[in-house]
């Protein structure tokens, strides 16, 4: 039992690690190499873990090796856009000024039912909404709607909003979160005498604390403190 247990935390610690050296994407945004190599990497670790008469070397290099091989083709398509052509594809046109190309769904094998599907997740209810409406590589749809039914923005009343920053957390769960203390340019001083108007005293004794989009100084405290 021991022997499974530590085998199953080696391998768990390795394809957690090269899970995260691969990127941060979500599953439905894989290209279909990467989702490949991920499908790979998964049974290649479960493997060992069910049998194990099998050498762990025997999933690690392979594991190891897959990565590498998603590095080098990450770097090849960066390097050479024909290549992220060859390996991805193109994005396929799907409602063009309007009209749904019919040859493109059939092409991509998707029907009428599918799209107006995806297209209602979207938000858009009404194919007369849509101007452009493009299936990228990774599967999902970007929609252009129409300039009489697109959201309106503060330019279209000729309206200038103030600069708006990053929100920063100083404070989460009581821990202190030092490197964006440092980005406000604050200092201990500061967010002690903050906590102080809010009667808090003690950092622990608050459960968020941070800046606005606006530099507002925000907090909870946290509850039976």
């Amino acid at each position: 039992m021991q022997i499974v247990i530590a085998r199953t935390t080696i391998l768990y610690l390795v394809v957690i690690v090269v899970i995260r050296l691969m990127g941060k994407r979500q599953i439905g945004e894989l290209q279909p190499f990467e989702l490949a190599i991920t499908i790979m990497i998964s049974a290649l670790a479960a493997i060992p873990m069910e049998d194990i008469g099998i050498p762990l070397i025997f999933s690690l290099i392979p594991i190891l090796l897959l990565l590498a091989f998603q590095e080098i083709i990450s770097f090849a398509m960066m390097r050479f856009p024909f290549m992220r052509v060859i390996i991805c594809g193109r994005p396929n046109v799907i409602i063009n000024r309007g009209e749904i190309q019919e040859e493109e769904l059939e092409k991509l094998r998707i029907n009428l039912t599918d799209l107006l599907e995806q297209l209602r997740i979207k938000g858009y209810h009404s194919l007369d909404d849509i101007e452009y409406a493009i299936m990228e590589t990774t599967g999902d749809i970007s929609v252009i709607p129409k300039a009489t039914k697109r959201p309106l923005i503060p330019s279209d009343l000729e309206l200038t909003p103030r600069y708006e920053g990053l929100p920063l957390s100083i404070i989460i769960d009581g821990h202190l979160q030092p490197e964006n203390l440092e980005q406000t340019a604050h200092d201990m001083a500061w967010l002690k005498d903050e906590l102080k108007k809010k009667n808090i005293y003690d950092i622990k004794e608050c459960f968020f604390a941070g800046l606005n989009s606006q530099g507002k100084f925000i907090c909870q405290k946290r509850k039976g403190k």
